[in-house]
């Protein structure tokens, strides 16, 4: 027989997890994070997750939206704008590239081993690189 208080429950990892960085764990924000952090990386719009979380959930698009940008100030979550009206959220937080799919309107990670930024040019004087940015939009051939 399992010992019940050793037993994990199942949003113990998103309790953490949001603990950790500060954010309070509201039912809303545990809702998404479980959505967001359990399982595979992922690429995800607002839209997107609300669809998903709305299922079991009733949480509205504008508290996912605020949600998304807490994790995403908080260090939980990479924003990636892909064009003016388009950002997805990114739950793979090393450095990496993307490839957006415009006819399909898709995110997916560059695998590393094939990037070669080449030669940068040097920051301004007195500055050092924070990090890059690359968005390569494809269409087909």
């Amino acid at each position: 027989m399992l010992d019940k208080t050793r037993e994990e429950r199942p949003y113990t990892g998103v309790v953490q997890k949001l603990r950790q960085v500060g954010l309070r764990p509201t039912r809303q924000r545990m809702a998404l994070a479980k959505y967001l952090f359990d399982g595979p990386d992922r690429h995800v719009t607002a839209e997107i997750l609300h669809e998903e979380v709305r299922r079991n959930n009733n949480i509205s698009l504008a508290t996912v939206y605020n949600a998304l940008h807490q994790f995403t100030h908080a260090g939980l979550l990479k924003e990636v704008v892909v064009n003016s009206g388009q950002t997805y959220f990114d739950t793979n937080m090393s450095n990496h590239f993307h490839f957006y799919n415009v006819k399909e309107d898709k995110l997916s990670d560059i695998p590393p081993e094939i990037m070669d930024m080449g030669i940068l040019p040097p920051p301004p004087e007195g500055h050092k690189y924070s990090h890059i940015e690359l968005v390569i939009h494809v269409v087909e051939a």
